[in-house]
C-alpha cells in the first residue's frame, strides 16, 4: 500500500521550488527561472498556493492555486475571476494513478478552508475528469485550434 502525502510547498524551499519548475519546463517549455520565480510570489501569498504530493517520500505530483494564469494573456476579458486551479501535473511514470485527482481534491478542500467562494480552471483535455469532481463548464473557448473549456466550482 502506498503512503501518500501533500504538503503546501514554502516559498523558501528553493529545492522543491527547483524541482516544479524543472517539470513545468520539461512539460510545457516553461523558462525554470519564470516558474521558480512566480512559485516564489504565489507561495508567499496565503491565498495563492502551491501543492505537492508525495506518494511513499518520492514527489510525483503538483498543483496550485493562482490569480493570473497565461490564459489571461489571451483572453484579459477573463480577469473578473480569479483563484485559478492550474498547473496540475503528475510525472509521466506515475500518470493514470489517480494522483492527480486525489491532488486536485486536496486544492479544493485548502480552498474551502481559506473560505473562497469559487475557483476556477481552464483545460482542453481533462474537462470530462473535472467535470466528475463537480467543475461547471462556463465558457468554451478556441485558441490556437484548441477548444478550452473554462470551468468552475465552489470548494
Amino acid at each position: 500500500m502506498n503512503h501518500i502525502d501533500i504538503k503546501l510547498v514554502a516559498s523558501d524551499d528553493h529545492s522543491v521550488l527547483s524541482l516544479i519548475a524543472d517539470w513545468y519546463h520539461d512539460e510545457w517549455g516553461i523558462p525554470v527561472a519564470d516558474t521558480v520565480n512566480n512559485l516564489r510570489a504565489v507561495t508567499a501569498d496565503i491565498y495563492q498556493f502551491q501543492m505537492l504530493l508525495f506518494v511513499n517520500g518520492r514527489a510525483v505530483a503538483t498543483g496550485g492555486v493562482y490569480d493570473h494564469v497565461g490564459l489571461l494573456n489571451h483572453k484579459p476579458e477573463l480577469n473578473i475571476y480569479k483563484k485559478w486551479l492550474a498547473q496540475l501535473y503528475t510525472i509521466p511514470g506515475e500518470r493514470g494513478n489517480g494522483y492527480g485527482i486525489r491532488l486536485c481534491k486536496q486544492i479544493q478542500d485548502h480552498c474551502r478552508a481559506l473560505a473562497l467562494e469559487k475557483i476556477y480552471l481552464f483545460t482542453h483535455t481533462a474537462g470530462p475528469m473535472y467535470q466528475k469532481l463537480g467543475w461547471s463548464i462556463i465558457q468554451r473557448l478556441t485558441i490556437s485550434n484548441r477548444n478550452i473549456a473554462v470551468m468552475e466550482k465552489t470548494p
